[in-house]
């Protein structure tokens, strides 16, 4: 499922919602719709709502709310220490429907093969394609908002070890990312 044009705004609810979750003195300024709109046109992928709409009017990035270390990255920003380079093609299938651990996938072990080369390849692209990065937590730890494809506004982990929809064993979409930090539920129960 590709989406070319932008979803229905959301109710003025949810947005008073996110206004409330990023507080005014740790919100960086928004980008307003044509800076939205700029950066789906110079990426090829629509974002989601509804964070497109908290970019566009309440904040593009947060140094306090999820995740907890260091907060909402702006649209487009990497961690220091993502791997695989900043060569990112958000408009590209992202390849997970499920759950992968491939620190332990036998295509991993055996270097001498053409499928650990294939292997590589599949981990990069998970890095790679069809997301953007929300940010991290404790190291090797990312939060990832898929915006192509059948997991479309669903939020995925993404670490050294693998990858998961959060929570497992389905994704969630970014307001119930958000609804469950702000509670104070903590991550994965």
């Amino acid at each position: 499922m590709t989406t070319t044009s932008p979803e229905q705004r959301p109710a003025e609810g949810i947005l008073e919602f996110l206004r409330s979750a990023f507080e005014t003195e740790w919100r960086e300024p928004a980008l307003g719709h044509d800076g939205v709109s700029a950066w789906e046109s110079e990426h090829g992928a629509v974002l989601p709502e509804p964070y497109r709409s908290l970019i566009a009017e309440i904040t593009n990035g947060s140094s306090l709310g999820p995740p907890e270390d260091g907060g909402l990255l702006p649209l487009g920003w990497l961690p220091p220490d993502w791997p695989h380079g900043a060569d990112r093609d958000p408009a590209a299938p992202f390849p997970l429907q499920e759950a992968w651990a491939w620190e332990g996938d036998p295509l991993a072990d055996d270097q001498a093969t053409p499928l650990a080369d294939d292997h590589a390849e599949r981990v990069a692209d998970v890095y790679k394609h069809g997301s953007i990065v929300l940010g991290t937590d404790d190291g090797p730890f990312y939060w990832v908002l898929v915006v192509t494809g059948p997991q479309r506004g669903k939020v995925w982990a993404v670490t050294d070890v693998g990858a998961c929809p959060y929570p497992m064993p389905e994704a969630v979409g970014f307001l119930e990312w958000v609804q469950r930090w702000h509670a104070g539920d903590g991550w994965w129960d």
